[in-house]
């Protein structure tokens, strides 16, 4: 068996190994555009920065060694052209002699991934703008960095990529911009808890020109004018474009595959196409999303690495299968991590999935232990059958467990209030007793039981102003003279028995506290009474940190406000 596969790097490398564990005597040929294979993605933006010094520890593998290990012909600087499922061929170019030759395979399989969003925009040709995809592409910005000694970037996207270099740039000591269309940074979090990330960018010196639309570019000899939409331009002596990716398939539109969402192509969950004998896996491909069953279009490693395994396990006979992809990542942001797993509550909504939602903010491990950092997360269900639907977090150290735990749970069936059973390890300096995802589960619990009722951000404006509720603020008074929701009266929870007297008796009350958690203890403490009553979900911590960002959004000052 002939084995044919186009793209050399995450999906491509992987099922070039997995096939030759599974068949000794396949002949397998990998052809790669770039110059190099297996190589980290993820950690380019890092050796632009420095963090990373040595690039050779860029690449996992090389050709050399893939053939002395595995008997893989990794064929770099060639670039296939054209596919030819009619007579089972590929035509390639040699790029480094012009040579055009084909291949013939019994299987193909595509990992062209996926390429940086370019819009046509006037300008876009100039030698001070840049892309990030490939080794060569990380390589030519470095270079640029060392020889030009830039003093300024625009970062056109604030996705993984533009988070990254901001961070990375930012730390070299150049004044950076992140300029884009929507509204929020990371598009897979909710609004409110991207707020967090706003504020750790502006924190750092990031300025962030969110909600504005680039129209083009003019190279102004010494550096590169931004030009946009009803605003002043932007000037900088390099832009980076960072926009988002698009599945890189021509060719398997140009020979008849059936494609899918954003021209992805179309696979089952074999990874197998339209058309016999020719598989696809990685950034190139439509997905089942997990959660809501959707077709999506999931550009990450891991993803990536899985299927091709199981692509793998198909061309040697196998029948391997993917279950979907959960959009399950992470992201370092200067000392913040922010993670997410499963949907959004607003792709929920879009699904017609009608969802609840719990925000907690936990220490990462027991108060007493020196060293703990808060982290916000927001953890998402379905109503009725408490469905466990996505969660983000963003915090400190910790962040990563708690997201793959609720990964893991999503993944497994889990129910919101089954997170209260979950035996997971505590030591004092890792975790506490009742670890931060318990936590989340107890919450859930308590709604399912009737024993918590929450109001939530969005519906701040509309509760009544008119006396016929009570709105209290139990927080210490010196955390209520240092900012407070307008309207709300401050009582201390701890003089709350005391101080009944002072509520009207029969109203419903709504009440608030930094994270939620002295408002439910609160709160258990009036409906005992008498009193209808709501817990306000995330804390005046949540409603702060959106306010803010609004606020500093509205300016789009270069340096935030610090959130404390």
């Amino acid at each position: 068996m002939k084995v044919v596969i186009v793209g050399g790097v995450a999906g491509g490398a992987t099922a070039a190994a997995r096939i030759r564990r599974l068949d000794e005597q396949a002949e397998i040929v990998v052809f790669e555009r770039s110059g190099y294979v297996s190589y980290a993605n993820c950690g380019l933006p890092y050796y632009i920065g420095g963090v990373i010094t040595d690039r050779e520890e860029l690449t996992l593998q090389t050709p050399e060694s893939f053939w002395e290990r595995f008997r893989v012909s990794m064929r770099v600087r060639h670039e296939v052209t054209a596919l030819h499922p009619e007579r089972k061929a590929v035509t390639v170019r040699n790029l480094d002699t012009g040579e055009v030759f084909e291949e013939r395979y019994d299987k193909l399989l595509l990992s062209p991934g996926a390429k940086p969003t370019q819009p046509s925009l006037p300008g876009a040709g100039s030698d001070r703008l840049f892309t990030l995809r490939t080794v060569e592409d990380t390589l030519a910005i470095r270079a640029f960095v060392e020889r030009e000694e830039p003093k300024s970037v625009v970062l056109a996207g604030g996705g993984f990529i533009g988070l990254e270099l901001a961070e990375n740039l930012r730390e070299l000591g150049l004044e950076v911009t992140i300029v884009q269309r929507p509204r929020q940074l990371m598009n897979p979090f909710d609004p409110e808890m991207a707020a967090f990330l706003h504020a750790k960018m502006r924190e750092h010196g990031v300025r962030l020109l969110l909600g504005r639309s680039v129209e083009g570019f003019q190279d102004t000899g010494s550096g590169v004018r931004v030009l946009l939409r009803d605003e002043p331009a932007l000037e900088a002596d390099m832009v980076v474009l960072a926009i988002g990716v698009t599945p890189d398939t021509v060719l398997a539109r140009e020979a008849g595959l059936e494609l899918g969402i954003k021209g992805s192509i179309l696979v089952n969950d074999r990874m197998e196409t339209s058309v016999p004998d020719i598989y696809a896996v990685g950034d190139a491909v439509q997905v089942r999303h997990a959660v809501t069953g959707q077709a999506s279009h999931i550009a990450l490693a891991g993803p990536a690495n899985r299927q091709g395994r199981i692509a793998a396990d198909n061309i040697c006979g196998g029948d391997s299968r993917y279950p979907g992809s959960m959009g399950s990542s992470v992201l370092k942001v200067f000392d913040m991590t922010a993670a997410v797993t499963g949907v959004k509550e607003e792709t929920a909504r879009k699904a017609g999935i009608d969802c609840d939602k719990v925000y907690l903010s936990p220490l990462n491990h027991a108060g007493y232990y020196p060293g703990g950092t808060v982290m916000t997360m927001k953890v998402l269900f379905e109503k009725g059958t408490y469905r466990l639907l996505g969660a983000q977090i963003v915090g400190g150290q910790g962040v990563d467990k708690r997201i793959d735990v609720l990964s893991a749970a999503i993944r497994g069936g889990l129910t919101a209030l089954d997170l209260t059973q979950l035996d997971l390890a505590y030591a004092p300096p890792y975790s506490s007793a009742k670890d931060p995802v318990n936590m989340a589960g107890f919450m859930a619990e308590n709604l399912s039981h009737g024993l918590l009722r929450q109001f939530h951000l969005e519906d701040l404006e509309s509760l009544p102003r008119d006396g016929s509720v009570t709105l209290l603020d139990v927080r210490t008074r010196e955390e209520y003279e240092r900012g407070h929701m307008e309207g709300f009266v401050n009582i201390p929870v701890d003089e709350l028995r005391d101080r009944l007297g002072e509520l009207p008796g029969g109203k419903p009350v709504y009440v608030v506290c930094q994270s939620g958690l002295r408002s439910y203890v609160a709160c258990r403490m009036l409906e005992q009474r008498g009193y209808p009553c709501y817990n306000f979900s995330g804390g005046y911590r949540l409603y702060e940190t959106v306010v803010l960002d609004r606020l500093a959004a509205s300016t789009a000052r270069p340096c935030g406000l610090e959130i404390k």
